[in-house]
């Protein structure tokens, strides 16, 4: 029996590892088990990191073919997807060896196998050899991140019938490509392969794509897609694929409401529907680990689960399935079990579609308002009016501030445009502060950025713009 540690963390992705390193900073002698080879979650090997390379080398192909020659640029581009598979794998190498890098600076202690816990202060661990150790720590964290969540009667191979992991290794452009599920995975991956030369149709249960977020953004975004070839069948369901002797599939498509099916013909099917927790193999019934109907694991503020001195972070709790809530919750979860206020503010968390154009938010959106009879006012600049935006020929979208009407504090922040992955940093920050419309409106901002699209929305809310 090895140890004892102060703090045990099961899974190195985002929140796992993040939730490490700060232990350490704090004095705390940590271990790490994970069951990769290498460490980083889905995030960094088959998830944020991974898409994100295809979704910039996709984007700068497509640009060469279709965007350089209206700003006096000849080129011409020719795909060589191995190379690009390659670029992406290069990348991924990067930051899962950073990690191992940060784990090693930190002096934290990583077991490489499957992690269970036994009671309170007790982890064992399976080794790929099939053979096993327990640790011993004062305090456990849960980090196990998720996975693609399963359709019945969808047997996913990786190979035609894929889910998020699958379609970054694909080893040519499919000709036709069912991508199910109108969520922030099927459209980023979707845009990918569409990009590549893919013909893309998404279809999606719900009548609207991106559930959950901002109406009005969801509606405009789905028109710029349309416009880039995407095509979308919503209020629609795919009940079963066959695969045909020629090896291409047949895609049932029914109406969501009832009705008979189409058989649609495709080369690759792209399960997209969403994450489930990975709680499975953990033995949190046998550790009497309590959890909910969707396998989440239950918490309280401090991210303490039922039974003392086991914790749980991310994925495997409620909330948005994202990387950089995992490494909030694991910076605070670190400070609390070494006896600081370790806190996360789940009101100002942003969600970001890494597309082109890209999507952000933070807050409520209108339709949460409404529905929790919240009064509140209205702001909305189009990037057609921002300078920037003009001369770089990225006009597509606009930002909407939503402030409460009789404090004009800032209770949300969409937007849709150029580069908003990282605008939305902004309102996140002045959210965090309790800051109003009024306090981003007067706060000056260069010029010419496009940035200023967010003051003049904040400036909108007071029906004050300037540039429209």
């Amino acid at each position: 029996m090895a140890g004892p540690y102060d703090l045990i963390v099961i899974g190195t992705g985002p929140g796992g590892y993040v939730c490490a390193i700060r232990a350490a900073q704090l004095g705390l002698k940590v271990a790490v088990v994970e069951k990769r080879p290498t460490h980083g979650g889905t995030c960094l090997n088959v998830g944020c990191i991974p898409s994100k390379a295809l979704l910039h080398a996709s984007h700068a192909y497509d640009e060469t073919r279709h965007g350089l020659a209206a700003m006096g640029i000849k080129a011409t581009a020719e795909l060589d997807l191995a190379k690009m598979l390659a670029f992406k794998a290069e990348g991924v190498k990067g930051n899962v060896e950073g990690v191992a890098y940060l784990l090693k600076k930190n002096k934290i202690d990583h077991y490489h196998g499957t992690g269970k816990v036994l009671s309170t202060g007790r982890v064992e661990i399976t080794f790929m050899n099939g053979i096993q150790q327990t640790l011993e720590a004062k305090s456990i964290v849960i980090a196990t991140g998720s996975e693609p969540a399963r359709l019945a009667g969808i047997e996913v191979d990786e190979k035609e019938i894929i889910t998020s992991t699958g379609a970054l290794e694909l080893p040519q452009v499919p000709g036709k490509m069912i991508v199910i599920g109108a969520g922030v995975i099927g459209l980023e991956l979707g845009s990918v392969w569409r990009r590549l030369g893919a013909e893309v149709l998404v279809v999606e249960f719900l009548d609207r794509i991106l559930p959950g977020m901002d109406s009005e953004v969801a509606r405009s975004f789905q028109r710029i897609l349309e416009k880039q070839g995407l095509k979308f069948r919503l209020a629609s369901k795919v009940t079963g694929v066959a695969k045909n002797e020629d090896g291409t599939l047949k895609a049932s498509i029914a109406p969501a409401a009832g009705g008979d099916p189409e058989a649609v013909a495709a080369d690759v099917v792209l399960v997209a529907v969403g994450r489930v927790p990975y709680t499975d193999g953990l033995g949190l019934a046998e550790a009497g680990i309590a959890v909910d109907g969707k396998k989440r694991i239950l918490v309280d503020g401090q991210f303490q689960t039922n039974v003392a001195g086991v914790y749980a972070i991310g994925d495997v709790i409620a909330g948005p399935m994202l990387a950089h809530k995992a490494e909030d919750e694991g910076i605070a979860v670190a400070e609390n079990i070494a006896g600081q206020a370790g806190h996360v503010n789940h009101d100002v968390i942003p969600n970001v579609i890494y597309t082109f154009p890209e999507v952000a938010s933070v807050g409520k959106t209108e339709e949460e308002l409404k529905s929790a009879g919240v009064a509140y006012t209205v702001g909305k600049f189009p990037f057609t009016a921002n300078g920037r935006a003009k001369v770089n020929r990225t006009t597509d979208g606009f930002v909407k501030v939503l402030a409460e009407a009789k404090t004009d504090r800032i209770l949300g922040v969409h937007m849709i445009g150029p580069n908003v992955s990282e605008m939305i940093a902004e309102a996140a920050v002045i959210m965090e502060f309790s800051g109003s419309a009024e306090d981003l409106a007067r706060t000056c901002h260069a010029h010419p950025t496009l940035t200023e699209a967010v003051k003049e929305a904040a400036l909108a809310v007071a029906k004050r713009q300037i540039h429209m």
